[in-house]
């Protein structure tokens, strides 16, 4: 029997951005520079995957710093701690390793700065995400306003003699959130923002390649973990950019190919912390089943890298 044919718009850039491959490499060599185990503060980052590879080789994730006993090294995550946890850290830990995104660390510092400038700061971001609660703890309580929604903009209430600053969260959408941004513009038209853009260039550019290549598609594929930001925004984005068939999958065992028998064109991307053999290995299972041709959608290249922290150089 003839196999059905299938065109997968295979989309780049996709996978892992700077961050992730510091964050993941911190992990990596603190292992070969102090043995297992080492201690990491909250997933390193999301993505289950890489999760499991590092356990296996001596990490152990923790949520509570009580946890890790004070002689073995204690990483922070990709996303970003409060100044409460470093805090914490550095009165029990001897050997504390830092692997937030130079991204995330960029938007502390312009926190900081908003806050020594005495603006109140308005921070766009999803409540309850690591990256949120880092920003947040950043500083003194109550000097950071969450606002997920253009609903949440409404319910603002600054005086008119406030100075007023917006920050947000580097994993977001980008089109919603201009959309909450020109909402506050439009209440609060002297509002001051970064001056470049918060959203990280890896979240954007793989938003962008999705936009450009989705309303192609029959059927598309995100490759991620259900916890990634990113990962749902990639979802989203495809959805509103006209392939309402999009779903996000963890990996190769979460694909039932049924679903895709009277779709002829799927695209396949991956959020910020996926390593590619979770999206070849889709493709293969496509490729069992149906006679695939697989075309590279480019949408510009990705060129940045992060140096590890000093104490790993």
């Amino acid at each position: 029997m003839e196999l059905a044919k299938k065109q997968i718009l295979l989309i780049s850039p996709r996978g892992f951005c700077a961050g992730v491959t510091r964050a993941i490499d911190v992990v990596l060599e603190t292992l070969k520079k102090y043995g297992p185990p080492v201690y990491v503060k909250h997933e390193i980052v999301h993505n289950k995957h890489v999760i499991e590879d590092l356990k296996s080789k001596g990490t152990i994730f923790i949520e509570d710093l009580e946890d890790a006993p004070n002689d073995r090294p204690l990483i922070f995550s990709a996303h970003g701690v409060s100044k409460e946890i470093v805090k914490q850290a550095q009165n029990k830990n001897a050997i504390i390793i830092d692997a937030t995104c130079p991204l995330v660390t960029k938007v502390h510092i312009q926190a900081e700065k908003f806050f020594k400038k005495g603006y109140k700061i308005v921070l766009i971001g999803h409540k309850d995400h690591p990256e949120v609660e880092g920003t947040m703890g950043q500083l003194p309580q109550g000097s950071i306003i969450l606002v997920e929604s253009i609903v949440d903009v409404d319910k603002l209430n600054f005086g008119t003699g406030d100075s007023l600053a917006y920050i947000t969260q580097t994993t977001l959408s980008v089109d919603d959130t201009d959309e909450i941004i020109n909402k506050l513009i439009e209440k609060y038209p002297n509002i001051q923002s970064s001056p470049k853009e918060d959203i990280c260039y890896a979240t954007t550019n793989r938003q962008n390649a999705i936009k450009a290549f989705s309303n192609k598609c029959d059927a598309f594929i995100v490759v991620g973990s259900k916890n990634s930001s990113n990962s749902n925004r990639l979802v989203e984005v495809a959805i509103n950019s006209g392939c309402e068939n999009s779903r996000l999958l963890e990996n190769v065992d979460q694909l039932n190919l049924d679903e895709y028998e009277d779709s002829s064109t799927i695209g396949i991307s991956s959020g910020a912390s996926v390593p590619d053999q979770l999206v070849h290995a889709v493709i293969r299972k496509f490729k069992k089943n149906f006679n695939v041709n697989v075309e590279i959608s480019m949408y510009g290249e990705e060129k940045i890298s992060f140096k590890l922290p000093k104490e790993l150089r």
